[in-house]
């Protein structure tokens, strides 16, 4: 199942912090809660969501991580940690590679622009299938 919030926002291109602007993306996606960046800033970016994502899949883009890794890095649960995956899977950004038994996780083609192409054909693929729908409701609306 492919999910992600979608919502028009101002692109950050004048802001060069990366925590700003990937913690205002990943809030208005709908990966991470919405914060209050005079309030929460400092603790969503402390946050194991935040934390997987940057330090984990954007920082180590190359690097295929094992759950037992993830766990071990983050310092948190494997319920938590496969909740943020989950997230992360529902959205197409990440690949689950399979290594005999065991199996890893980096961000899709071990780039975020590569990763987001794949998004944005999932977003395109959805709205088409909302346009049919729409398409058939006036249909049904007219009588025909």
């Amino acid at each position: 199942m492919f999910e992600i919030t979608v919502k028009i926002i101002n692109p950050m291109t004048d802001e060069n912090d990366l925590d700003t602007v990937l913690l205002n993306f990943l809030v208005a996606i709908g990966y991470m809660p919405r914060v209050d960046p005079q309030r929460d800033f400092n603790s969503a970016i402390k946050s194991v969501p935040y934390r997987l994502f940057k330090e984990c899949f954007l920082m180590h883009r190359d690097r295929e991580w094992t759950v037992d890794e993830l766990v071990a890095y983050l310092g948190t649960t494997r319920p938590t940690l496969y909740r943020h995956l989950n997230k992360l899977k529902s959205m197409d950004m990440l690949d689950e590679i399979q290594h005999g038994m065991t199996k890893k996780y980096q961000i899709r083609y071990g780039d975020i622009a590569r990763a987001w192409s794949f998004v944005e054909a999932n977003v395109k693929f959805a709205m088409d299938r909302y346009r049919e729908t729409v398409n058939h409701i006036s249909k049904l609306v007219r009588g025909e």
